[in-house]
């Protein structure tokens, strides 16, 4: 399980690369440290419209990744992963952080394996 939860400024323009690319690149990152069925790989993303940064300058923007993760990884694995994720995510968003005012977040918290229940046949489809 690797879960990538995406919150957003709507100001980011169109012209940026797209949130669906950020997440093909996301989950080709998970796939390729072997730590994470890709049958348990998902994204999703929100955009904020009511937010206010710093100033209140409505040209800044933000971009927040959590990602959750099952029990069952070493800290050193989970570090590594954290590591090639906020690499992704920067890269993603370089030419908007050289152009303007952003900030980028990000965070990786593994869940606790009691009361968490899941049904999956995506294993079924690949």
């Amino acid at each position: 399980m690797a879960h990538f939860v995406l919150e957003y400024s709507d100001n980011l323009s169109e012209q940026e690369p797209s949130i669906q690319e950020l997440f093909t690149a996301l989950h080709s990152a998970a796939d390729s440290t072997g730590l994470f069925p890709l049958k348990g790989i998902r994204s999703r993303a929100y955009c904020c419209k009511q937010y206010r940064m710093a100033d209140g300058n409505p040209d800044h923007g933000f971009v927040h990744l959590e990602v959750k993760l099952g029990v069952g990884r070493t800290l050193d694995e989970r570090k590594a992963a954290a590591d090639l994720f906020f690499k992704v995510l920067t890269e993603h968003f370089a030419e908007r952080c050289r152009t303007g005012g952003m900030a980028l977040s990000f965070e990786m918290k593994e869940l606790e394996p009691v009361l968490k229940f899941n049904k999956n046949n995506i294993q079924d489809y690949l």
